[in-house]
């Protein structure tokens, strides 16, 4: 992919949104109707009942993408401005693949209860809140602090990717017909994603072990470093209190998880795994293993981050269809119920999940129609 064209073409439109107006205003009664006088009626009416805003205005169908720039895509923290163009790429992707409105609010400020404020006082325009790109364990804390302010907010970065690994671990699964109660997982990336994928995994899927790894090696009992919120993954995980490097912990490991670094994995490692091995190498752009290389150490189902191999493990998949489903239904918080809901929809829209299809083409709207459907069910 040369991505040098992409420049280009950002430089030719300025950028990738732009706002149009649902109906012209080509006489002075259209102008009376969309403005004034006529609007103080629209106005006055919500004053009165303020959750006619959801009926009369752009509140109905629109999501802010909220962004403090400090964990964008692999570049880390690029602040606010260099954040911009991420931002608006997902705010095209819900409108492309679930007709639901979205705007790019960049932050210039990754002062947690800042933003938290920020967001509680620009919510009244906004039907949902996706938190995206913020780093951990601000993250955390934002997204706790923001679930009682009347619309739905999700850290996409956490629970859209959470969504999107374990559906891709139900078919990966079905592929190679086996059960998950016996098998042990290792996940490197103990951030914002490995969290959430962490959790989600130990509360539905129940696997035999999780051993969750950071940059310095598996988070045990015995580390003294960690912070509160590697601390917590000591309960859903590390039965045995393991420890070393992640070398030592893929030895007779089945699944790897990868949300970390590019590159730290190699065929010699897979080799100590159990046989035929499930890979998710989803660091991006620079996968922890490249497919081929990890095919030669043996892995029976291999997964990505990206487009241009087989597997590809986005979040893409799933948060269009979860703000659709969540706009519609009116709801006020996602559950987890919704969560899981959203994941077997996911999985099941494959029908017969091989090695290589173990997930639908993330261009396939229909794809978000099923998932809002599912969470519209679980509400």
């Amino acid at each position: 992919m040369n991505c040098k064209k992409s420049i280009s073409l950002h430089k030719k439109f300025g950028g990738k949104l732009e706002i149009k107006s649902k109906f012209k205003i080509k006489t002075k009664t259209d102008l009376s109707l969309a403005y004034t006088p006529c609007v103080a009626e629209i106005s006055s009416a919500i004053a009165k009942n303020k959750k006619l805003a959801k009926e009369y205005t752009i509140k109905k169908n629109t999501i802010a993408v909220v962004s403090d720039g400090s964990a964008v895509l692999g570049l880390g923290n690029i602040g606010a401005e260099a954040a911009i163009p991420v931002m608006e790429g997902k705010a095209i992707l819900f409108k492309e693949l679930a007709d639901v409105d979205a705007f790019p609010i960049c932050l210039k400020t990754q002062d947690p209860d800042e933003i938290i404020q920020i967001v509680k006082n620009i919510a009244p325009v906004f039907g949902g809140i996706n938190l995206e790109d913020i780093s951990a364990p601000n993250c955390f804390y934002i997204e706790e602090k923001l679930q009682e302010i009347g619309i739905p907010v999700m850290h996409d970065d956490q629970h859209g990717t959470a969504i999107v690994v374990i559906a891709a671990l139900i078919n990966a699964l079905r592929a190679i017909e086996r059960e998950i109660s016996s098998m042990k997982i290792v996940i490197t990336g103990a951030g914002a994603a490995g969290t959430a994928i962490s959790k989600m995994i130990a509360r539905e899927l129940r696997p035999k072990d999780i051993i969750m790894c950071d940059s310095k090696g598996i988070i045990s009992k015995k580390r003294k470093d960690l912070s509160p919120a590697k601390t917590k993954l000591l309960k859903i995980g590390n039965k045995d209190n393991k420890q070393g490097s992640m070398e030592d912990a893929l030895l007779n490991a089945d699944i790897f998880i990868g949300v970390s670094s590019g590159g730290i994995l190699n065929t010699d490692m897979i080799r100590t795994m159990n046989q035929n091995p499930i890979i998710f190498a989803m660091a991006n752009p620079t996968p922890e293993i490249m497919p081929d290389e990890a095919k030669k150490g043996g892995a029976s189902v291999i997964g990505t981050g990206r487009s241009d191999f087989p597997n590809q493990i986005n979040n893409v998949l799933a948060f269009p269809g979860i703000f659709r489903g969540l706009l519609d239904s009116g709801t006020a918080k996602i559950t987890n119920e919704m969560k899981i809901s959203a994941a077997k929809a996911l999985a099941d829209y494959v029908k017969n999940p091989t090695v290589k299809k173990i997930l639908p083409n993330p261009l396939d709207k229909n794809v978000s129609k099923a998932i809002a459907k599912s969470i519209m069910k679980s509400k």
